[in-house]
C-alpha cells in the first residue's frame, strides 16, 4: 500500500489537486482594495523619496536654506532687500510665509542652518531636514490626487490595474521629473502641483470659488502658474459667472450674475491684499516685483528649454558663423553673446532680431488664443477647461521668457 502511495504518478497526481486548491482559494481571495492600493502607492514612493536623501542637490538646495535663514533672521520689511547671498528671495510672499513656518522647524534640526552668513551651509542636519520637508510637503499632492481620482470615471469591469484611478496615481505620484527635480534637485514643485491639482480636481466637483481660491493662493506660492492664469479667467468667466446657455451652448448674455463675478473677485483680491498687503504698506511692491519678475536674466535660462527659442539662437549661430566664413560679416564686430546666463545675463543676437519680453509675451499670447476662444464659446465643461490649461502651459514654455525646462511638468502633470 505505501510503495503505491510513493509511486510517481500518484505523487504528482496528489500534487496537482494540491496546487488546484490553492489556486482557487487564491482565486476567490477579493483583490486589493482601491484605497488600499492607492496608499500602498503613495507609501511606497515616500519611501523612494527617503532613500534619497542623501543624493546629489543642486543650487536650489542652497537657495532654499538661505531663505529659511533670511525669513527667520530678518524683520518682514527687509526680505526683497536682503543680497547677502546671490540667491536673494524671488518667489511670492505666501511663499517666503512658509519658509518662515519651515525655519521654525529648522531652528530644532540645526541652528546654523539659519544663519544668513553661512554660505553654502549643508550639514547632515540640515540636509535631513529640508529633505524632509520636502517629503511631508508632497503629501499635498498626495491628497490632491486622490481628489482628482474621485473625478474620473471607472469601468467596474477592468481589473485594478487597468483603471484609470490607478493609471492617474501611477503617473503622477510615481513620476518620474517630479523625483528629479524635488527629491534630487532640490525644489517644492510636488506641493505646487498638489495645490494646482486640488484646484483642477474642485472644478471637476463643480467647488469654482473653492478652486478659484485654491489657485489665488497658487500664485501666490510661485509666480510660474500665471502661464496658466488665461485659461483659470476665462473658464470661471463663461462657466461660473454665465448662468445659462443657449440651446447651442453658446453664450446668453442674459444669464450674466453680477453677485456671482463679486464673489469671484472678492476671493481673488482678498488672497492677494493678504500676501501683498504688507508690502505695499511698506511702500515695498516696486522692490517685491522687480524680485518676481527680472528681466535681466535674459531670453533663455542657463538649463535651455528645448523650445522656439532654442531654435532660434542655434539658427542666429548658425547665421553668424555662415556669414563669417563668406565674409559677409565682421567677426570682431559680432557681440560677444553669451546665450546661457542662469543669474544675470543679458545679450543681443549677432544676426537675427534681438528679443524682447514684450516679444515674448506677445508669441504666447497668440499660441494660446485659440485655445481661449474655444473655451469662450464651446467651453465644454472642466474637461474643456482642462485641455485649454495645458495648452496655456505648452504655449508659454515654447515661447514664454527665460524659461527653465522643468517648466515643461506645468504640461506633463495636467495632461495625465
Amino acid at each position: 500500500m505505501s510503495a503505491t502511495l510513493c509511486h510517481p504518478k500518484v505523487v504528482i497526481r496528489h500534487l496537482e489537486i494540491k496546487f488546484s486548491s490553492v489556486q482557487e482559494t487564491v482565486m476567490a481571495a477579493p483583490m486589493p482594495s482601491e484605497h488600499s492600493c492607492f496608499f500602498a502607492l503613495a507609501l511606497c514612493v515616500s519611501f523612494l523619496k527617503c532613500l534619497l536623501i542623501n543624493a546629489y542637490h543642486s543650487t536650489d538646495f542652497e537657495v532654499h536654506r538661505n531663505w529659511l535663514a533670511l525669513t527667520h533672521s530678518l524683520p518682514v520689511s527687509q526680505w526683497y532687500y536682503e543680497a547677502t547671498s546671490e540667491w536673494t528671495l524671488d518667489y511670492p510672499p505666501l511663499f517666503a510665509w512658509f519658509e518662515y513656518g519651515l525655519s521654525h522647524i529648522a531652528r530644532f534640526f540645526d541652528k546654523e542652518m539659519l544663519v544668513i552668513q553661512n554660505l553654502n551651509y549643508a550639514s547632515p542636519a540640515t540636509v535631513l531636514f529640508q529633505r524632509l520637508s520636502v517629503i511631508a510637503a508632497d503629501m499635498v499632492l498626495v491628497y490632491a490626487v486622490k481628489e482628482c481620482c474621485k473625478c474620473l470615471r471607472e469601468d467596474k469591469g477592468k481589473d485594478l490595474l487597468g483603471k484609470p484611478s490607478f493609471i492617474l496615481t501611477v503617473l503622477v505620484l510615481w513620476n518620474f521629473g517630479l523625483l528629479i527635480v524635488d527629491h534630487i534637485h532640490f525644489q517644492y514643485n510636488g506641493f505646487l502641483f498638489g495645490v494646482l491639482l486640488l484646484s483642477i480636481a474642485r472644478h471637476f466637483q463643480n467647488r469654482h470659488l473653492e478652486g478659484a481660491f485654491l489657485f489665488s493662493i497658487l500664485l501666490n506660492l510661485k509666480h510660474i502658474y500665471l502661464y496658466i492664469a488665461p485659461a483659470y479667467g476665462i473658464f470661471l468667466l463663461r462657466c461660473f459667472c454665465f448662468t445659462q446657455n443657449n440651446a447651442d451652448g453658446s453664450l446668453q448674455w442674459r444669464g450674466f450674475s453680477l453677485l456671482r463675478l463679486v464673489a469671484l473677485g472678492t476671493i481673488v483680491l482678498t488672497t492677494f491684499a493678504v500676501s501683498f498687503g504688507p508690502f505695499i504698506a511698506l511702500g515695498q511692491l516696486p522692490q517685491v516685483l522687480s524680485r518676481l519678475f527680472p528681466f535681466k536674466r535674459g531670453l533663455c535660462h542657463a538649463y535651455w528649454a528645448p523650445n522656439f527659442w532654442a531654435l532660434y539662437n542655434v539658427a542666429d549661430k548658425a547665421f553668424s558663423i555662415l556669414g563669417v566664413k563668406l565674409k559677409l560679416l565682421d567677426m570682431n564686430k559680432l557681440p560677444k553673446a553669451s546665450m546661457t546666463g542662469g543669474l544675470v545675463q543679458e545679450f543681443q543676437h549677432s544676426v537675427l532680431p534681438s528679443v524682447s519680453p514684450l516679444a515674448t509675451l506677445a508669441c504666447t499670447l497668440l499660441s494660446v488664443l485659440p485655445a481661449l476662444l474655444r473655451i469662450w464659446h464651446r467651453p465644454d465643461g472642466a474637461r474643456g477647461f482642462l485641455r485649454c490649461l495645458v495648452i496655456c502651459a505648452l504655449g508659454s514654455f515654447m515661447f514664454g521668457w527665460h524659461v527653465h525646462e522643468k517648466a515643461i511638468l506645468m504640461v506633463i502633470l495636467p495632461l495625465r
